[in-house]
């Protein structure tokens, strides 16, 4: 999913809804519209912004927040790319196993003749 590059083209793929924000703020809050929620159609993503007291610029910081949000959801990690080990640590490995089994060969219980 690719997510778009301008502000126009990412609002027209969402809902906007604008409600009261409540809470702290007096009448300025109670009385405006001025809280934001958009919710992205094509993956469900919804954002909330109350904290300015103007709508415009509440619908600014949702769009910037909601851009960041879709584009961790787009986010992969790179191809992992198999390789192969070198000659010195398959070595390595090997000596390390023969000590161990040197050591488990010596805690035996000596063998009765």
């Amino acid at each position: 999913m690719d997510v778009p590059k301008t502000d126009e083209e990412l609002l027209a793929q969402c809902d906007v809804q604008t409600f009261r924000a409540g809470g702290k703020g007096g009448q300025s809050v109670n009385t405006t519209d001025s809280a934001v929620r958009l919710v992205h159609r094509p993956t469900g993503v919804a954002v909330v912004c109350r904290r300015e007291r103007s709508q415009h610029l509440n619908k600014r910081r949702c769009l910037k927040t909601l851009r960041r949000r879709l584009e961790r959801l787009a986010w992969k990690p790179a191809e992992r790319v198999p390789t192969e080990p070198s000659a010195a640590s398959l070595r390595r490995r090997r000596e390390s196993k023969e000590r161990q089994a040197a050591k488990k060969r010596m805690r035996r219980a000596p063998a009765e003749d």
